[in-house]
């Protein structure tokens, strides 16, 4: 039988689980919102401690007769073992809650206070006037999502997606000189090295590198000062400044307090921006996944230009059988995070007067586009793209077989006679030169001399 104790706050006393820190507002979100399985991410929890950690250190600067050395330590203390991820279970509250955050907030506030008051043996601290001073659900919860998603992106994005384009710089200088038929609109074109194919790929994710690091720059941006509305009502002269400093310390990332608070706490187009580059990675990997699985295609039936590592067998009924699933759970994340940007940007666009409220959302959101993709990535490298192999021979004949080679021809028999060799050998299944001699365009010397397909890259 469970025990409980009894808490209460500004609308009176609940029962409160007997084990657990949380108190009265955390136990009444759990009972508003029994809503969905979706519960607040880690990495919020992580950038909530070390928010209110920093916030700690700056109120004990400014204003120590309220924010007491015991006090300090002891919340700072409570911080520290919650982003080690000791207290988890304590933060059990839904995504789907007030759209503000503010019970995430104050379930912070309530753990961090039971916390620290049992460190120091008394209940000397209260969540809302000690662990939340200076501060507001409005400025906090946004500040700890531009936290998370800023140290998401840094530290397991762009690790992975190096790693990615260190693969693909790898096979590149690999399979320079192969040479290998182009595809546009899915029909044969003119002839293209493997490298060049594959620096496409790099291209895109280098290009996409940069978009995201010029995304980082507005997530960078903190409202942490700015308090309900923007005006840093309660908040000490340069408190929002002070924090960022701490921040940009126990990070290693260049936060700031943003200089347009109202801005900060109104607005999500900056997360908005970054979850665009985002989503700009998510097509291009599409992108790459599904050529890859075209030119595995077969492996008698198919393309087969390339061959991937098989890790695991492909149907319950075709024995023998082996599918590209790395690349077919690319695809899935793909489509994941752009589901994940429209989601953002229509929350994006309800911000009423001097707040937005769809927050945990937009949270949940880009931290979930941010894991899905840097787990895809290292997954797609490491089970898929570091073993793609050429089929060379393969490669010849499809080059060779191209009809697309005909234009070559162009500068010496012109374009419509190139289109009548091409169909021709199309139409009486020839090669390109016994149509073209055929024809009596040129003879067989004269086509030897200017046709070289290998030289036409």
């Amino acid at each position: 039988m469970n025990e409980y104790r009894i808490e209460h706050d500004s609308m009176g006393e609940i029962r409160v689980p007997k084990e657990h820190l949380w108190g009265a507002q955390t136990q009444r979100s759990l009972q508003n919102f029994p809503v969905g399985w979706e519960k607040m991410p880690e990495a919020i929890i992580k950038a909530f401690a070390l928010l209110k950690k920093a916030a700690t250190e700056v109120n004990a600067q400014l204003n120590p007769q309220k924010m007491t050395l015991s006090k300090k330590l002891a919340i700072i203390n409570a911080c520290d073992e919650i982003y080690r991820g000791k207290w988890r279970d304590e933060f059990p509250l839904s995504v789907w809650q007030t759209g503000s955050g503010t019970q995430t907030n104050m379930n912070l506030n309530e753990v961090i206070s039971n916390r620290a008051n049992r460190i120091i043996g008394e209940s000397a601290l209260h969540p809302n006037d000690d662990v939340n001073m200076s501060q507001s659900s409005n400025d906090t919860f946004p500040t700890a999502m531009h936290i998370a998603a800023a140290v998401a992106v840094k530290t397991e994005l762009l690790p992975a997606l190096d790693k990615m384009t260190d693969t693909l710089k790898r096979l590149e200088k690999e399979n320079e000189g192969i040479v290998k038929s182009g595809r546009t609109h899915l029909q044969d074109a003119v002839p293209i090295a493997f490298s060049q194919e594959i620096s496409g790929w790099r291209g895109m994710l280098e290009n996409d590198r940069e978009q995201i690091e010029k995304a980082l720059c507005g997530l960078y941006q903190l409202a942490i000062g700015g308090t309900a509305v923007g005006t840093g009502l309660n908040a000490p002269e340069g408190f929002g400044d002070m924090v960022a400093e701490k921040l940009k310390e126990y990070t290693g990332l260049p936060f700031e307090s943003a200089e347009n608070k109202f801005h900060a706490l109104s607005s999500l187009d900056r997360i908005t921006f970054a979850h665009g580059a985002l989503k700009a990675l998510a097509s291009d990997m599409m992108k790459i996944a599904n050529d890859i699985r075209w030119l595995a295609s077969g492996p008698r039936c198919g393309l087969s230009e390339i061959t991937i590592p098989e890790n695991e067998p492909g149907s319950s009924i075709m024995p023998g059988k082996v599918n590209p699933t790395q690349c077919e759970s690319v695809t899935m994340v793909a489509v994941q995070v752009m589901g994940n940007d429209a989601v953002i940007g229509v929350a994006a666009s309800q911000g009423n007067f001097q707040l937005n409220v769809f927050l945990p959302v937009t949270a949940y959101n880009f931290l979930q586009s941010a894991r899905l993709l840097s787990d895809s990535l290292l997954s797609f490298e490491k089970r898929c793209v570091s073993g793609i192999k050429v089929n060379r021979e393969k490669m010849n004949e499809n080059l060779h077989r191209s009809l697309m080679l005909v234009t070559a021809l162009n500068p010496y028999i012109g374009y419509e006679n190139a289109a009548k060799v091409a169909k021709k050998a199309y139409r009486e299944n020839l090669s390109l030169k016994e149509a073209c001699t055929g024809l009596g365009f040129l003879s067989e010397e004269e086509f030897d001399k200017v046709f070289h397909p290998e030289e036409l890259i």
